[in-house]
């Protein structure tokens, strides 16, 4: 009979075992708050990570090269941001793998702007054509924001030797500069020039979208020990990350990629200013393209490491191919 019950209890006790939930993955995210990276949040608010056994924390970065230092040196799995130089440079070294894309321009979507000083726009710098001869601020060279000059060079015609480019670190260092008369521009990210510009603090000259379309883009990538080690946990990581990204394009976009408010928009905004820290009704003016897939263009990630190379900014034969993990990445080898 004591046997019996002893059975008995050690099966109710596998049984509960059984039961019990199992214990979630941690995994670490570097990002910044910024609208252009909103899969991460978004699935995070609509449990796609839970639905996969992960427990998801972003850890928060004021730009994009520290990302790309923090995941090759393990203190975040993945990361999510502008791609940078130093993203590159680690890629190629191959301690980084590119996995899936993020916020980009395309036209009628907003992601970098262009903005002037009150201090230079009152003394005539009033469009984005007149940058020549004019200091403009970034986060740091070989960024993103950096390359978006150089796309504005390109497109304009002029050398990039005309332009006194003043890299300040971080946005909020950006914004002082700015608002000190210290520098005559900048090419910011829209998070944290959307409030700035509606007290009139700063003036818009342009988005990036409107002279260099589809010109930038970020993307989310992984330390790449950790895809060769933890495969199954980039597989579910990945599931989870695309639903956010079309959750987020479905609230913005027309099924053909148009610019265009569905349902589901009030509540997407709602949960970007939760993100962010802007209004929601400035956040709507700055809407990015999101490829619902998170298909990562080739042919964009090919052109951005030639202008680098042409820079200084990277060495030796960097092959764009090279560095999109084919085992997880969607590629789109034709440019939107």
């Amino acid at each position: 009979m004591a046997r019996n019950m002893r059975l008995i209890a050690l099966a109710a006790a596998l049984a509960l075992l059984a039961a019990a939930p199992a214990r979630a993955e941690s995994v670490k995210v570097g990002i910044s708050r910024l609208i252009g990276y909103p899969a991460v949040p978004v699935a995070i608010d609509h449990r796609y990570f839970k639905e996969q056994g992960l427990e998801v924390e972003m850890v928060y970065f004021d730009s994009a090269q520290p990302i790309a230092v923090a995941a090759a040196s393990g203190d975040v799995e993945f990361g999510v941001s502008g791609m940078s130089a130093s993203f590159y440079n680690l890629a190629a070294q191959g301690q980084l793998r590119l996995i899936a894309s993020s916020g980009g321009d395309a036209p009628g979507y907003h992601t970098l702007a262009f903005v002037a000083s009150n201090r230079a726009w009152d003394a005539g710098l009033t469009s984005v054509h007149q940058l020549p001869g004019h200091s403009v601020a970034v986060t740091q060279v070989g960024t993103s924001l950096h390359y978006a000059i150089g796309q504005l060079a390109e497109h304009d015609g002029f050398p990039m030797s005309v332009i006194t480019l003043k890299p300040l670190q971080s946005n909020t260092n950006v914004m002082a500069a700015l608002a000190g008369g210290m520098v005559d521009a900048a090419v910011m990210p829209s998070g944290p020039l959307l409030t700035p510009l509606a007290k009139g603090e700063i003036k818009l000259l342009a988005w990036t979208s409107e002279v260099a379309a589809n010109s930038t883009g970020s993307a989310a990538f992984v330390a790449t020990r950790v895809v060769n080690q933890q495969g199954d946990m980039v597989r579910r990581f990945l599931i989870a990350y695309r639903k956010g990204l079309r959750d987020f394009h479905d609230a913005f976009s027309r099924p053909d990629g148009t610019r265009a408010d569905g349902p589901t928009a009030p509540a997407m905004l709602k949960l970007m200013a939760q993100f962010t820290g802007v209004p929601e009704a400035q956040l709507k003016e700055a809407i990015p393209f999101m490829d619902p897939e998170g298909r990562i263009d080739v042919d964009t990630v090919a052109k951005q490491i030639a202008w680098y190379k042409s820079q200084n900014l990277l060495k030796g034969d960097i092959r764009a191919q090279d560095l999109i993990d084919g085992r997880y990445a969607l590629p789109k080898v034709a440019s939107r």
